[in-house]
Order: structure tokens, then C-alpha cells, then sequence
């Protein structure tokens, strides 16, 4: 039998093992384009250009083609959009997030020894911001997936964490509420603290009250369950380039990025589940808020080669990114069965081992044809390799490094961009094709995106502005156990950038 008793609230447990899945290996391995208005206007198309604080981003040899030293400012505005389907149900959620996404310089010495093919050096610093996790969707409708087994329902979410788990594992054992929650996750784990909940708020009941059992019937009917789930996310993924470039003779720039990377990332779900199928259990109410911050180091290694005065071409090599990260969870369930003790789990942070993560590497090979003083064409293309992506220590993360190399594939990313100059006004555009990461190409889609913008020359002042937009769809499971089923999410972003860029 269950045992109920009045409780203090907890304040953290630290817990022996890993939550984490295949979504973390792509959220911290995926790059938007970001960065000056110049540079977004042409959709990032900056490899071979150089001569913006951004396309040092992309090529670090670029902070060598400035003749004088140089820094910008970049303030922008984004609006996203989701129109979201589940089964019979389509909501639509909008989100708007106003931000500094970019400043930096670079600092230019001319080499006064005129015997030496060095022309001149670069050193400078530039914060871009490389991801913006602001997102929400609302997935509401009825699941009719029902094949008997009450897999969709969220019920089968906590027997799949339950089945073959000890029910004197999960038991309070004359244990407060909380007590017991914080001591099944030091010693089991995440996977046990959901067997936990499920057992605790009467979702599950064993098949008999042996401490030795291991198995368990859920308390929901079969049929059809109505859904409302609820996804909202916050934070930012940056970095900072710390660059150093050289001019060798005329023709060749040669340049190095040491980054230092930085994730904040917030995340709560809320599922609210009502039935009328003919179990005891008739709502089910299931919270979690996940906070993660984290920070990395990579390094970048870039030249662009002037073939002619008019045609360039610029290689660049982006390491991984090797990060430490940190998680910290809360969690909430209800239901109609559950005492009200069961609440207090939501006042309890489970704070789990600190883990590696090494994203995959790039390479960008880039071509730029420039018109003289009327303008330039661009195209730059990227190769990286998301099977590669690594969580470590690697013996505590055997199976979903082989999932991750099994489920996720190479993107080929495609950009093209242009510049076109009337007097002291510049009128820009971009397209963009990045593959999807998922070798199935359909859990993330293929993104596609176009660019606008103007920008305006003052002499040793310039002022650009750009919109910008780029859309994908994904097909996005609920969770990653039991209740697998997917919301349909097609993901709408616009932006407005503006910068300020200046000579020193």
C-alpha cells in the first residue's frame, strides 16, 4: 500500500544518471544565420568576401581584407510563428523577441617592413549570437492512435519506465513523498523517478504488492484521450571569436578564430490528458521545466585567395565544439486518483552529473565574383556531418551515440547572395538551403530562406537594414518514451536587423 504523510519540501537531489536524448545533439549542433545586417542580407553568403565583422564568423580570413580598422553594432527583431497539428486539432502560436545579436572589431597594422610579403595584421573580437532558443507551440487535439494498448495515452509513457522495475524500488518505504522521489533518482536514476510518479499518483497499479515485482497495469481504458500539450522554450546560444589574420602579398588572407561558446536554454512542457473511456484514472497532468546552461571551446581555421581582381574563392575549416553542460529539472503530475501530497515533487531540483558534448565539424568552401566598385555575387557552401556528434563520457552514452550516428546524417547547407551599389546606397539579397540533419528528412525538415536589404554609406559610417525570413517543418513526438506520437509543426520566422558599422 501507498503511504501518504505530511512532508517538508525538498530543495535538490543529484542524480547518478544521464536524461538526456537525440534533440540536445541537434539543438547545440545547429547554427542559425545571425550577425550583421550586410551579412544576413546576402543569407550568410560571406566566405570568400571577408570585410565585415560577421564574415569573420564564417571565415576568419575575412577580418584581413578591412584596409582600416572596423567595428559594428547589430541590434534585430524577430517575429516566429507555429502552426501546429495534432490528429484532429490545429493551434497557431506566434512569438516576437527583440535582442543584440552581434558587435565586435577588428584592429588593422600595416607591416612598415616593405621587403616583407606580409602586408598587414588583424587582431579583434566579435560576439555573435549563433542560436535563439525563444519558441513556443501549443499541439491540442484528440489521439485516436489507440491500438488496445493504451500507447496513446501518457499512462504508457510511465509503464514503459515502470515495466521490469522493482515495486520496492518505487515505493515510499515509510518514506516522505519527497524523500523517496530524491532517494530513486540518487540511486536509479531518471529512468526510475518516472516509474515513480506513475506508481505514486495511482496512474499505475503493480500486479501485486510483492516488493519483488516488476510488473504493472495502468488505470486508463482504452480508446481515444484528449490532449493538450503545451511547448515553450527560452535562451540563446552565443559566441565569442577572438581573430587574428595576416595578408600574405596581394592576393592571399590567411586567418585563425579561437571561440568561446555559451548556452542558456529553458524548456517547459505541460501535458494535460482527459478521458472518458471507462478507467479510473480520468485526467492526468504532467509538468517539466528543464534549465541548461553550458559552455565550450572551438577553433577556426580560414583563407580566401584572390584568383583575379574579380574572382576570390575562401576555404574554411570549423572544428567541433567541445562543451560541458549542466542540467537542472523540476517536475509536476496529478491526476484524479493522486493525493495532494504528490505535489510537492514540483518544488524538488534534480540536478544531474555534469556531461560532454562534441558537436560535429564543418567545412565551408566559398566562390565571389566582384564587379568592380558595382557590386558582387556570392555563393558559399557547407558540409557538416550530425552523425558524428559525440555525448561523453562515451561508455555512459552507448546507446545514444549509436543512435545518433544511425538517425542522424550529413547537411549540406547552400548559399547564395548579392550586392548591387547606386552611389552611396547598396541593395542586397539572399537565398538559402540547409538539409535537414535526420536521415529520415522529415523529423527536422529542410529549411529554406530569403533575404532583402539596403544599406546606405556616410564615408567612414554605414547603415544597413535587412529582412529576412526562413521557414521548416518538423514532426516533433510529445516525448521520446510511451507516448511517441508527433505534433505536425511548421515554424515561420521574419527578421528585422539593423546595423550600425564604422571605421576606427
Amino acid at each position: 500500500m501507498k503511504k501518504l504523510q505530511i512532508l517538508f519540501i525538498g530543495i535538490m537531489s543529484v542524480s547518478t544518471f544521464y536524461a538526456q536524448d537525440l534533440s540536445d545533439a541537434v539543438r547545440y549542433s545547429q547554427n542559425e544565420v545571425q550577425g550583421t545586417a550586410r551579412f544576413r542580407a546576402l543569407s550568410g553568403a560571406f566566405g570568400a568576401l571577408g570585410g565585415d565583422m560577421s564574415a569573420v564568423n564564417i571565415n576568419p580570413a575575412g577580418s584581413a581584407v578591412f584596409s582600416q580598422s572596423h567595428a559594428s553594432f547589430t541590434v534585430s527583431n524577430l517575429d516566429s510563428k507555429n502552426n501546429t497539428g495534432y490528429f484532429n486539432g490545429l493551434t497557431s502560436t506566434s512569438d516576437s523577441d527583440f535582442d543584440i545579436n552581434q558587435g565586435g572589431a577588428a584592429f588593422v597594422f600595416a607591416n612598415r617592413n616593405t621587403n616583407s610579403p606580409w602586408k598587414k595584421f588583424t587582431i579583434g573580437i566579435a560576439y555573435d549570437k549563433t542560436n535563439n532558443y525563444d519558441n513556443v507551440w501549443n499541439a491540442i487535439g484528440t489521439n485516436t492512435n489507440d491500438d488496445g494498448n493504451f500507447s496513446n495515452s501518457i499512462a504508457s509513457y510511465f509503464y514503459d519506465y515502470a515495466d521490469g522495475v522493482r515495486l520496492g524500488d518505487i515505493s515510499l518505504n515509510g518514506m516522505y513523498v519527497e524523500e523517496a522521489y530524491r532517494d530513486v533518482g540518487n540511486l536509479f536514476g531518471f529512468g526510475h523517478q518516472q516509474a515513480f510518479l506513475g506508481y505514486q499518483a495511482y496512474i499505475l497499479d503493480p500486479v501485486t504488492d510483492d516488493d519483488n515485482n516488476t510488473q504493472y497495469i495502468a488505470n486508463v481504458g482504452t480508446g481515444n484521450f484528449a490532449h493538450d500539450y503545451l511547448y515553450s522554450s527560452t535562451g540563446l546560444n552565443g559566441k565569442i571569436a577572438f581573430n587574428a589574420a595576416a595578408q600574405y602579398g596581394d592576393n592571399l588572407y590567411l586567418g585563425i578564430n579561437l571561440n568561446s561558446h555559451f548556452i542558456n536554454y529553458d524548456r517547459t512542457t505541460s501535458l494535460l490528458e482527459d478521458s472518458n473511456n471507462g478507467g479510473t484514472i480520468e485526467f492526468i497532468d504532467f509538468d517539466n521545466n528543464l534549465s541548461t546552461t553550458g559552455s565550450g571551446f572551438s577553433f577556426q581555421l580560414g583563407g580566401i585567395l584572390k584568383l583575379s581582381n574579380e574572382f576570390r574563392v575562401g576555404l574554411t575549416y570549423d572544428s567541433p565544439i567541445w562543451y560541458s553542460i549542466l542540467e537542472e529539472t523540476t517536475q509536476y503530475i496529478n491526476s484524479n486518483l493522486a493525493d495532494s501530497d504528490i505535489d510537492f515533487i514540483a518544488d524538488i531540483l534534480n540536478v544531474y552529473p555534469r556531461y560532454r558534448l562534441q558537436t560535429p565539424a564543418k567545412i565551408t568552401g566559398s566562390l565571389a565574383y566582384i564587379f568592380g566598385t558595382q557590386g558582387l555575387i556570392s555563393f558559399d557552401y557547407s558540409r557538416k556531418d550530425y552523425g558524428a556528434t559525440k555525448f561523453k563520457p562515451q561508455n555512459d552514452f552507448i546507446g545514444l551515440n549509436s543512435d545518433i550516428s544511425n538517425i542522424l546524417t550529413v547537411s549540406n547547407t547552400y548559399r547564395i547572395g548579392g550586392e548591387y551599389k547606386i552611389q552611396q546606397f547598396s541593395l542586397r539579397g539572399g537565398y538559402r538551403f540547409e538539409e535537414s540533419p535526420y536521415a529520415n528528412g522529415f523529423t527536422i525538415g529542410d529549411l529554406t530562406g530569403y533575404s532583402l536589404g539596403i544599406g546606405y554609406n556616410f564615408g567612414n559610417t554605414k547603415l544597413d537594414v535587412t529582412y529576412d525570413y526562413f521557414e521548416r517543418t518538423s514532426e516533433t513526438s510529445l516525448y521520446n518514451v510511451g507516448l511517441i506520437d508527433t505534433a505536425s509543426i511548421n515554424n515561420k520566422n521574419s527578421n528585422i536587423t539593423l546595423s550600425l558599422s564604422f571605421n576606427i
